[in-house]
């Protein structure tokens, strides 16, 4: 596997999480989560400057949910704001 991070550190880093508690493991696993899912918007906004941030969202959505159920949400938003 390729890294960008040096053999000490990994070996800090794998050291740290083997003492961790469950939670303190749950806890930085959403914590990751949610930084990704924010970067990924992020990107999908930066490549799409002129849509909303709901559009946004739906093709984030849409990239990990599908495009079928991205269009049924837009569909169910246009009926709802009618």
């Amino acid at each position: 596997m390729i890294s960008d991070t040096h053999p000490d550190a990994e070996r800090v880093m794998i050291e740290l999480l083997r003492k961790a508690t469950v939670s303190e493991r749950v806890w930085r696993a959403f914590s990751m989560s949610a930084m990704v899912k924010d970067l990924s918007m992020r990107a999908i906004a930066k490549a799409n400057p002129e849509d909303s941030e709901q559009e946004v969202k739906l093709k984030w959505a849409e990239l990990h949910y599908g495009k079928d159920l991205a269009d049924r949400v837009r569909e169910y938003i246009r009926n709802r704001q009618s």
